[in-house]
Protein backbone atom coordinates (compact mmCIF):
# COMPACT_ATOMS: atom_id res chain seq x y z
CA UNK A 1 0.00 0.00 0.00
CA UNK A 2 1.44 3.35 -1.05
CA UNK A 3 1.61 5.96 1.70
CA UNK A 4 -1.25 8.44 1.73
CA UNK A 5 -0.90 12.16 2.42
CA UNK A 6 -2.66 13.43 5.54
CA UNK A 7 -3.44 16.91 6.78
CA UNK A 8 -4.97 18.28 9.95
CA UNK A 9 -7.02 21.37 10.81
CA UNK A 10 -6.94 22.27 14.49
CA UNK A 11 -5.30 20.06 17.08
CA UNK A 12 -2.42 22.45 17.64
CA UNK A 13 -0.07 22.92 20.56
CA UNK A 14 -1.86 22.28 23.86
CA UNK A 15 -4.81 20.54 22.18
CA UNK A 16 -6.34 17.62 24.05
CA UNK A 17 -7.14 15.63 20.93
CA UNK A 18 -4.40 16.60 18.47
CA UNK A 19 -1.67 14.27 19.79
CA UNK A 20 -3.99 11.24 19.73
CA UNK A 21 -4.78 11.89 16.07
CA UNK A 22 -1.12 12.33 15.15
CA UNK A 23 -0.12 9.16 16.98
CA UNK A 24 -3.03 7.20 15.57
CA UNK A 25 -2.54 8.32 11.98
CA UNK A 26 1.15 7.46 12.01
CA UNK A 27 1.09 4.12 13.79
CA UNK A 28 0.82 1.87 10.74
CA UNK A 29 2.88 3.97 8.37
CA UNK A 30 -0.10 4.38 6.05
CA UNK A 31 -0.18 8.19 6.24
CA UNK A 32 2.44 10.91 5.92
CA UNK A 33 1.63 14.09 7.89
CA UNK A 34 2.31 16.70 5.22
CA UNK A 35 -0.02 19.65 5.77
CA UNK A 36 -1.78 21.49 8.56
CA UNK A 37 -3.61 24.59 9.72
CA UNK A 38 -3.21 23.86 13.39
CA UNK A 39 -4.15 26.98 15.32
CA UNK A 40 -6.61 29.88 15.21
CA UNK A 41 -3.52 32.08 15.53
CA UNK A 42 -2.02 31.88 12.06
CA UNK A 43 1.60 32.52 13.06
CA UNK A 44 1.45 30.08 15.97
CA UNK A 45 -0.13 27.44 13.74
CA UNK A 46 2.51 27.81 11.04
CA UNK A 47 5.35 27.68 13.55
CA UNK A 48 4.01 24.63 15.37
CA UNK A 49 3.35 22.75 12.12
CA UNK A 50 6.98 23.20 11.13
CA UNK A 51 8.18 21.82 14.47
CA UNK A 52 6.21 18.68 13.58
CA UNK A 53 8.10 18.35 10.29
CA UNK A 54 5.62 20.01 7.90
CA UNK A 55 7.26 21.97 5.08
CA UNK A 56 6.85 25.77 5.35
CA UNK A 57 4.73 25.99 2.19
CA UNK A 58 2.23 23.49 3.67
CA UNK A 59 2.13 25.02 7.15
CA UNK A 60 -1.02 27.07 6.66
CA UNK A 61 -2.43 30.00 8.61
CA UNK A 62 -6.07 28.87 8.44
CA UNK A 63 -8.30 26.25 6.85
CA UNK A 64 -9.24 28.41 3.86
CA UNK A 65 -5.59 28.92 3.01
CA UNK A 66 -5.08 25.16 3.36
CA UNK A 67 -8.05 24.39 1.13
CA UNK A 68 -6.73 26.67 -1.61
CA UNK A 69 -3.15 25.48 -1.25
CA UNK A 70 -3.90 21.76 -1.25
CA UNK A 71 -6.46 22.02 -4.05
CA UNK A 72 -3.76 23.42 -6.30
CA UNK A 73 -1.25 20.62 -5.65
CA UNK A 74 -0.81 17.39 -7.58
CA UNK A 75 0.34 15.74 -4.33
CA UNK A 76 -2.64 17.09 -2.37
CA UNK A 77 -3.62 15.47 0.90
CA UNK A 78 -5.74 12.33 0.61
CA UNK A 79 -7.41 12.79 4.00
CA UNK A 80 -8.14 15.88 6.08
CA UNK A 81 -8.90 15.61 9.80
CA UNK A 82 -11.07 18.39 11.23
CA UNK A 83 -10.34 18.88 14.94
CA UNK A 84 -11.49 22.47 15.43
CA UNK A 85 -14.16 23.88 17.80
CA UNK A 86 -17.60 22.30 17.35
CA UNK A 87 -19.30 25.22 15.65
CA UNK A 88 -16.79 25.19 12.77
CA UNK A 89 -17.06 21.50 11.84
CA UNK A 90 -19.89 21.86 9.34
CA UNK A 91 -18.42 24.67 7.25
CA UNK A 92 -14.95 23.15 7.04
CA UNK A 93 -16.09 19.60 6.41
CA UNK A 94 -18.49 20.62 3.66
CA UNK A 95 -15.90 22.81 1.94
CA UNK A 96 -13.30 20.04 1.80
CA UNK A 97 -15.80 17.40 0.66
CA UNK A 98 -16.99 19.63 -2.17
CA UNK A 99 -13.36 20.21 -3.19
CA UNK A 100 -12.86 16.46 -3.51
CA UNK A 101 -11.09 15.57 -0.26
CA UNK A 102 -11.83 12.68 2.09
CA UNK A 103 -12.60 13.97 5.60
CA UNK A 104 -12.44 12.65 9.16
CA UNK A 105 -14.41 15.04 11.37
CA UNK A 106 -14.33 15.17 15.13
CA UNK A 107 -17.69 14.82 16.86
CA UNK A 108 -20.16 16.41 16.92
CA UNK A 109 -20.11 16.48 13.13
CA UNK A 110 -22.49 19.45 13.01
CA UNK A 111 -24.49 21.68 15.32
CA UNK A 112 -27.91 21.05 13.75
CA UNK A 113 -29.78 18.16 12.17
CA UNK A 114 -30.23 20.09 8.92
CA UNK A 115 -26.47 20.60 8.70
CA UNK A 116 -25.96 16.89 9.35
CA UNK A 117 -28.31 15.91 6.55
CA UNK A 118 -26.51 18.35 4.26
CA UNK A 119 -23.15 16.72 5.05
CA UNK A 120 -24.56 13.25 4.33
CA UNK A 121 -25.87 14.45 0.97
CA UNK A 122 -22.68 16.38 0.18
CA UNK A 123 -20.52 13.33 0.87
CA UNK A 124 -22.73 11.17 -1.32
CA UNK A 125 -22.64 13.70 -4.17
CA UNK A 126 -18.86 14.12 -3.95
CA UNK A 127 -18.17 10.38 -3.82
CA UNK A 128 -15.76 11.05 -0.96
CA UNK A 129 -15.55 9.48 2.48
CA UNK A 130 -16.82 11.52 5.39
CA UNK A 131 -15.99 9.71 8.62
CA UNK A 132 -16.72 10.85 12.16
CA UNK A 133 -14.31 10.20 15.01
CA UNK A 134 -16.21 8.02 17.43
CA UNK A 135 -12.74 6.78 18.21
CA UNK A 136 -13.64 4.47 21.07
CA UNK A 137 -15.20 2.07 18.55
CA UNK A 138 -11.62 1.36 17.48
CA UNK A 139 -10.90 -0.64 20.63
CA UNK A 140 -10.31 -4.30 19.82
CA UNK A 141 -12.70 -5.71 22.42
CA UNK A 142 -15.46 -3.27 21.46
CA UNK A 143 -15.22 -4.71 17.97
CA UNK A 144 -15.26 -8.20 19.46
CA UNK A 145 -18.44 -7.31 21.38
CA UNK A 146 -20.03 -6.28 18.10
CA UNK A 147 -18.95 -9.57 16.50
CA UNK A 148 -20.34 -11.62 19.40
CA UNK A 149 -23.70 -9.86 19.16
CA UNK A 150 -23.79 -10.22 15.37
CA UNK A 151 -23.08 -13.96 15.41
CA UNK A 152 -25.82 -14.53 18.00
CA UNK A 153 -23.80 -15.39 21.11
CA UNK A 154 -26.21 -13.34 23.25
CA UNK A 155 -29.37 -14.33 21.41
CA UNK A 156 -31.79 -11.45 20.92
CA UNK A 157 -30.51 -8.31 22.63
CA UNK A 158 -32.93 -7.14 25.30
CA UNK A 159 -31.14 -4.30 27.07
CA UNK A 160 -28.12 -2.04 26.58
CA UNK A 161 -26.79 0.21 29.36
CA UNK A 162 -24.22 2.87 28.49
CA UNK A 163 -22.44 5.46 30.62
CA UNK A 164 -20.00 8.29 30.07
CA UNK A 165 -19.61 10.07 33.40
CA UNK A 166 -16.69 12.05 34.80
CA UNK A 167 -16.26 14.62 37.54
CA UNK A 168 -13.84 17.07 35.99
CA UNK A 169 -16.38 19.92 35.85
CA UNK A 170 -17.73 19.29 39.32
CA UNK A 171 -16.06 22.23 41.07
CA UNK A 172 -18.51 25.14 41.15
CA UNK A 173 -15.63 27.52 41.91
CA UNK A 174 -14.16 26.59 38.52
CA UNK A 175 -17.35 27.38 36.60
CA UNK A 176 -15.93 30.62 35.17
CA UNK A 177 -12.74 29.00 33.89
CA UNK A 178 -12.77 29.77 30.13
CA UNK A 179 -11.73 26.18 29.31
CA UNK A 180 -14.84 24.95 31.13
CA UNK A 181 -17.35 27.78 30.70
CA UNK A 182 -17.63 27.59 26.89
CA UNK A 183 -18.94 24.02 27.09
CA UNK A 184 -22.09 25.26 28.86
CA UNK A 185 -22.57 28.38 26.74
CA UNK A 186 -25.27 27.92 24.05
CA UNK A 187 -23.53 30.45 21.80
CA UNK A 188 -20.46 28.19 21.61
CA UNK A 189 -21.70 24.70 22.47
CA UNK A 190 -25.13 24.72 20.84
CA UNK A 191 -28.30 23.30 22.36
CA UNK A 192 -26.62 20.75 24.65
CA UNK A 193 -23.44 20.46 26.69
CA UNK A 194 -22.70 17.14 28.37
CA UNK A 195 -24.90 14.95 26.19
CA UNK A 196 -23.27 16.37 23.05
CA UNK A 197 -19.77 16.30 24.53
CA UNK A 198 -19.76 12.80 26.01
CA UNK A 199 -23.21 11.22 25.89
CA UNK A 200 -23.24 10.74 22.13
CA UNK A 201 -20.08 8.64 22.40
CA UNK A 202 -21.99 6.25 24.67
CA UNK A 203 -25.09 6.39 22.47
CA UNK A 204 -23.13 5.66 19.32
CA UNK A 205 -21.35 2.81 21.12
CA UNK A 206 -24.75 1.28 21.92
CA UNK A 207 -25.69 1.31 18.24
CA UNK A 208 -22.25 0.15 17.10
CA UNK A 209 -22.19 -2.89 19.37
CA UNK A 210 -25.82 -3.96 18.96
CA UNK A 211 -26.22 -3.16 15.26
CA UNK A 212 -29.45 -1.33 16.10
CA UNK A 213 -30.37 2.33 15.70
CA UNK A 214 -32.14 4.57 18.20
CA UNK A 215 -35.75 5.25 17.17
CA UNK A 216 -37.17 7.21 20.10
CA UNK A 217 -35.98 8.57 23.42
CA UNK A 218 -36.96 10.24 26.66
CA UNK A 219 -34.52 12.56 28.43
CA UNK A 220 -34.00 14.31 31.75
CA UNK A 221 -31.39 17.09 31.79
CA UNK A 222 -30.03 18.82 34.88
CA UNK A 223 -27.67 21.73 35.56
CA UNK A 224 -26.32 20.61 38.90
CA UNK A 225 -24.17 23.74 39.01
CA UNK A 226 -26.97 26.29 38.81
CA UNK A 227 -25.01 28.99 36.98
CA UNK A 228 -24.83 26.75 33.89
CA UNK A 229 -27.37 27.36 31.16
CA UNK A 230 -26.80 23.94 29.58
CA UNK A 231 -26.88 20.54 31.28
CA UNK A 232 -23.99 18.97 33.13
CA UNK A 233 -25.88 15.74 33.82
CA UNK A 234 -28.35 13.77 31.71
CA UNK A 235 -30.31 10.53 31.84
CA UNK A 236 -31.67 9.24 28.54
CA UNK A 237 -33.94 6.25 28.02
CA UNK A 238 -34.19 5.00 24.45
CA UNK A 239 -35.75 2.30 22.29
CA UNK A 240 -33.96 0.76 19.31
CA UNK A 241 -35.24 -0.48 15.99
CA UNK A 242 -34.34 -4.10 16.77
CA UNK A 243 -36.37 -4.12 19.96
CA UNK A 244 -33.60 -3.40 22.48
CA UNK A 245 -34.29 -1.13 25.46
CA UNK A 246 -31.55 1.41 26.24
CA UNK A 247 -30.47 3.35 29.33
CA UNK A 248 -27.78 6.03 29.22
CA UNK A 249 -26.28 8.23 31.94
CA UNK A 250 -23.76 10.96 31.23
CA UNK A 251 -22.35 13.52 33.65
CA UNK A 252 -19.50 15.97 34.14
CA UNK A 253 -20.11 16.43 37.89
CA UNK A 254 -19.64 12.81 39.01
CA UNK A 255 -16.69 13.57 41.28
CA UNK A 256 -14.47 10.52 41.61
CA UNK A 257 -15.17 9.26 38.11
CA UNK A 258 -12.31 9.88 35.68
CA UNK A 259 -13.37 8.92 32.16
CA UNK A 260 -16.29 6.65 32.79
CA UNK A 261 -17.20 5.24 29.37
CA UNK A 262 -18.76 1.83 29.90
CA UNK A 263 -21.20 -0.37 28.02
CA UNK A 264 -23.22 -3.41 29.04
CA UNK A 265 -25.31 -5.53 26.68
CA UNK A 266 -27.80 -8.10 27.93
CA UNK A 267 -29.40 -10.68 25.66
CA UNK A 268 -31.53 -13.81 25.94
CA UNK A 269 -28.54 -16.09 26.43
CA UNK A 270 -25.80 -13.95 27.94
CA UNK A 271 -24.41 -10.56 28.90
CA UNK A 272 -21.31 -8.49 28.14
CA UNK A 273 -19.59 -5.67 30.02
CA UNK A 274 -16.67 -3.44 28.94
CA UNK A 275 -15.09 -0.30 30.40
CA UNK A 276 -12.78 2.05 28.50
CA UNK A 277 -10.53 2.53 31.52
CA UNK A 278 -9.84 -1.24 31.55
CA UNK A 279 -9.94 -1.90 27.79
CA UNK A 280 -8.02 -5.18 27.84
CA UNK A 281 -10.83 -7.13 29.51
CA UNK A 282 -14.32 -7.98 28.30
CA UNK A 283 -16.63 -9.68 30.80
CA UNK A 284 -18.87 -12.37 29.31
CA UNK A 285 -21.54 -14.25 31.25
CA UNK A 286 -23.45 -16.98 29.41
CA UNK A 287 -26.92 -17.81 30.66
CA UNK A 288 -26.59 -20.16 33.64
CA UNK A 289 -22.80 -19.92 33.55
CA UNK A 290 -20.01 -18.17 35.38
CA UNK A 291 -18.43 -14.85 34.50
CA UNK A 292 -15.62 -15.26 31.99
CA UNK A 293 -12.91 -12.70 31.25
CA UNK A 294 -11.96 -12.36 27.60
CA UNK A 295 -8.48 -10.87 27.23
CA UNK A 296 -7.56 -8.66 24.31
CA UNK A 297 -4.99 -10.38 22.13
CA UNK A 298 -5.77 -13.93 23.23
CA UNK A 299 -6.31 -16.73 20.73
CA UNK A 300 -9.60 -17.60 19.04
CA UNK A 301 -11.21 -14.17 19.08
CA UNK A 302 -13.17 -12.75 16.15
CA UNK A 303 -11.44 -11.52 12.97
CA UNK A 304 -12.61 -8.01 13.90
CA UNK A 305 -10.78 -8.26 17.23
CA UNK A 306 -7.67 -9.82 15.71
CA UNK A 307 -7.38 -7.13 13.05
CA UNK A 308 -7.60 -4.33 15.61
CA UNK A 309 -5.32 -5.78 18.31
CA UNK A 310 -1.97 -3.97 18.18
CA UNK A 311 0.17 -5.28 21.07
CA UNK A 312 0.68 -8.73 22.56
CA UNK A 313 -1.71 -10.09 25.16
CA UNK A 314 -1.23 -8.72 28.66
CA UNK A 315 0.09 -5.33 27.58
CA UNK A 316 -1.89 -2.14 27.91
CA UNK A 317 -4.05 -0.86 25.07
CA UNK A 318 -4.71 2.88 24.88
CA UNK A 319 -6.76 5.52 23.11
CA UNK A 320 -4.18 6.33 20.38
CA UNK A 321 -4.25 2.65 19.37
CA UNK A 322 -8.04 2.81 19.10
CA UNK A 323 -7.69 5.93 16.95
CA UNK A 324 -5.12 4.07 14.87
CA UNK A 325 -7.76 1.50 13.99
CA UNK A 326 -10.02 4.26 12.69
CA UNK A 327 -7.15 5.56 10.55
CA UNK A 328 -6.37 2.02 9.41
CA UNK A 329 -9.97 1.63 8.26
CA UNK A 330 -9.77 4.91 6.36
CA UNK A 331 -6.41 4.08 4.79
CA UNK A 332 -7.81 0.80 3.51
CA UNK A 333 -10.95 2.41 2.06
CA UNK A 334 -9.06 5.30 0.43
CA UNK A 335 -6.36 3.02 -0.99
CA UNK A 336 -8.94 0.60 -2.35
CA UNK A 337 -10.66 3.47 -4.15
CA UNK A 338 -7.39 4.72 -5.64
CA UNK A 339 -6.41 1.20 -6.71
CA UNK A 340 -9.81 0.27 -8.11
CA UNK A 341 -10.32 -2.75 -5.85
CA UNK A 342 -12.76 -3.84 -3.18
CA UNK A 343 -11.87 -2.76 0.34
CA UNK A 344 -11.42 -5.22 3.20
CA UNK A 345 -14.95 -5.62 4.64
CA UNK A 346 -13.57 -5.14 8.16
CA UNK A 347 -12.69 -1.55 7.26
CA UNK A 348 -16.40 -0.76 7.07
CA UNK A 349 -16.49 -0.54 10.87
CA UNK A 350 -15.29 3.07 10.69
CA UNK A 351 -18.09 5.47 11.79
CA UNK A 352 -19.43 7.59 8.94
CA UNK A 353 -21.36 10.81 8.36
CA UNK A 354 -24.67 9.02 8.81
CA UNK A 355 -23.56 8.14 12.37
CA UNK A 356 -22.77 11.79 13.04
CA UNK A 357 -26.20 12.74 11.69
CA UNK A 358 -28.00 10.19 13.88
CA UNK A 359 -26.15 11.50 16.92
CA UNK A 360 -27.17 15.08 16.23
CA UNK A 361 -30.80 14.04 15.73
CA UNK A 362 -30.64 12.29 19.11
CA UNK A 363 -29.17 15.40 20.75
CA UNK A 364 -31.93 17.66 19.44
CA UNK A 365 -34.54 15.06 20.30
CA UNK A 366 -33.21 14.82 23.85
CA UNK A 367 -33.33 18.60 24.25
CA UNK A 368 -36.99 18.63 23.17
CA UNK A 369 -37.76 15.73 25.49
CA UNK A 370 -36.02 17.29 28.49
CA UNK A 371 -37.93 20.55 28.00
CA UNK A 372 -41.12 18.48 27.75
CA UNK A 373 -40.56 16.80 31.11
CA UNK A 374 -39.28 13.60 29.58
CA UNK A 375 -41.85 13.14 26.82
CA UNK A 376 -40.95 10.45 24.30
CA UNK A 377 -39.80 11.90 20.97
CA UNK A 378 -38.71 10.54 17.58
CA UNK A 379 -34.91 10.42 17.60
CA UNK A 380 -34.46 9.66 13.91
CA UNK A 381 -33.23 12.26 11.41
CA UNK A 382 -36.11 13.45 9.21
CA UNK A 383 -34.49 11.97 6.10
CA UNK A 384 -34.68 8.50 7.67
CA UNK A 385 -38.28 8.65 8.86
CA UNK A 386 -40.97 6.74 7.00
Amino acid sequence: MKKLNWGMIGGGQGSQIGPAHRLGSGLDGAFSFVAGALDHNADAGRAYAQTLGIAPDRAYGDWREMLAGESAREDRVDLVTVATPNATHYEITKAFLKAGFHVLCEKPMTMTVAEGEDIVRTAAASGKICAVNYGYTGYSLVRHMRAMVARGDLGKVRLVVAEFAHGHHGNAADADNPRVRWRYDPAQAGVSAQFTDCGIHALHMASFVTGQEVEKLSADFASCIESRVLEDDAMVNFRMNGGAVGRLWTSSVAIGRQHGLTIQVFGETGGLRWAQEQPNQLYWTPLGGRVQIIERGEANLSPEADRSSRVTVGHAEGMPLAFANIYSDLAEMISATKEGRAADPAASLCPMAVDGLRSMAAVHGAVVSAKGQGEWVDARPPMFRD
